[in-house]
Formats: C-alpha cells, structure tokens, sequence
C-alpha cells in the first residue's frame, strides 16, 4: 500500500511538472513574439525576469500569458521584463 502512494505522489508530481513547462513554453512564445527574439534569448529574459521580482519562474510565465492574452501585466514584471527587452532590442 505504501509503493502506490508513493507512486501515486510521484504521478502527481509528474503531472505538476509537464503543466509548469506548458506555460513556461507558451511565455517563451509570447516573449519571442513581442521581443523579436530567439527561444533562448526569451528563456532568459523570462529567468532574469523571476530572478529581480523574487517570484517564481512558472508564476511569470503564467503573468505572461495572460499578459499575451489579456493586455493587462503586474506592474513589477512589466517594469522588469520591459527592461529586459529593451536591452535586447536595442
């Protein structure tokens, strides 16, 4: 009984994880749009983005998506990830 918990807990982790890089690739997608830029470049501007906001990766790229579909972005990853762009594009 204790190996299917834990196989069970460990599905569920699984699961948790293929989500999360669900969304992460769809902020990759949305940044690579409005950045002009490559798939690694986006990556990166979405992990420095985390980093100076102290919030966590799968949380900005959930910001960011509702942000490609909504318009509407969190002032403090907005201030960040326009920083982060601008450096890139210019």
């Amino acid at each position: 009984m204790d190996r299917v918990l834990q196989l069970e807990a460990e599905v569920a982790q699984l699961q948790q994880a293929v989500n999360s890089h669900a969304v992460i690739d769809q902020a990759i997608g949305v940044v690579v749009a409005v950045g002009q830029m490559t798939p690694e470049e986006a990556w990166d501007v979405l992990r420095e983005t985390s980093m100076c906001t102290n919030i966590k990766l799968r949380h900005v790229a959930e910001l960011v998506v509702d942000w490609g579909r909504t318009g509407e972005l969190v002032a403090d990853i907005k201030d960040q990830l326009t920083l982060r762009l601008r450096d890139r594009i210019m």
